[in-house]
């Protein structure tokens, strides 16, 4: 195995999501004066990124078990299981490794925090596991979207604060939410350009319930409904308003982005293309989210 296998089969290029969710979760524990453990944050981010690594190393496996990323629907490049005859095999011993490493990680958290970080951690590498994996996986339902912001905007964001400040309350899941519509909008950006192949295969995403007109229809819905929620947020006081102005700041370069897209059509043809401006959409609205967490400790 070379490292530009492994590289494709984790799909590394994707992990600035649960990054920045945890990058997020941290900064708002720190923001809000409950300390920072440097060896806590640590131990959190390997493990996260292992978690990470391991579901797509699952999803890779299924996908191209079921027939989901054929030769006849994929063009993409990375998607070396179907382009490079690399053995399926491998994607799922490395998966089931990096998951094996996740637990010695997640076992010393939850003995340096709670117990309740293991029995969390293990939910979420079940539902890694589940949301391609198992009879009927997650991801080919019409709330996979959802499903996947909840675990990697939510729960990881509420999982990052509590490590650090000890605690989790409403409104730390309510300071969540726009990262988990945000995410849920990416994978609504897929599932709209992959919607001829996941037809094809009898999966039925939101997207291919939408057909003919209107599978792109939740990208709009879920971008703009994340960006609304950090100004809610912050009326409720789950976060500083100058956090919020951050998360809308973002939106103006952000809706030329998704005007973009909009212009360049939801196929598999453009996939590619379109995943690389919904990951800038997302980076901006990470880095004004995060740049506004940090100038409210200077207001």
């Amino acid at each position: 195995m070379t490292w530009y296998v492994f590289m494709r089969i984790v799909e590394i290029r994707t992990k600035i999501i649960s990054m920045s969710t945890f990058a997020l979760g941290t900064a708002l524990a720190v923001v809000q004066g409950h300390g920072f453990d440097p060896l806590l944050f640590g131990l959190m981010l390997a493990a996260t990124l292992l978690v990470d690594m391991g579901t797509t190393g699952f999803n890779t496996f299924f996908d191209y078990l079921r027939g989901v990323d054929a030769a006849e629907h994929n063009r993409e490049a990375d998607k070396v299981l179907v382009h490079n005859n690399v053995s399926p095999r491998l994607a799922l011993v490395i998966s089931s490794g990096l998951f094996a490493a996740a637990i010695v990680l997640g076992a010393i958290i939850a003995w340096l925090t709670s117990w309740w970080v293991a029995v969390i951690g293990a939910a979420c590498m079940l539902v890694g596991y589940v949301y391609t994996g198992g009879p009927y996986p997650i991801s080919a339902t019409p709330v996979g979207e959802v499903f996947a912001g909840g675990f990697l905007g939510g729960v990881l964001f509420v999982l990052s604060f509590f490590v650090q400040a000890g605690f989790w309350d409403v409104s730390v899941i309510l300071a969540a939410v726009p990262s988990t519509l945000l995410i849920a909008a990416i994978l609504a950006v897929n599932n709209a350009c992959d919607v001829t192949g996941d037809a094809a295969s009898g999966r039925k995403t939101l997207a291919v319930l939408l057909l003919p007109r209107h599978h792109s229809l939740p990208i709009p819905v879920l971008y703009l409904g994340g960006i609304l929620a950090g100004p809610l947020a912050a009326l409720y006081g789950s976060l500083p308003w100058a956090a919020a102005a951050g998360i809308v700041v973002s939106l103006l370069p952000g809706a030329g982005l998704l005007r973009r897209m909009y212009v360049r059509g939801f196929a598999h043809e453009t996939k590619g293309p379109n995943m690389g401006t919904v990951s800038q959409m997302f980076l901006l609205f990470s880095l004004c989210y995060l740049v506004g967490l940090g100038v409210s400790l200077l207001v």
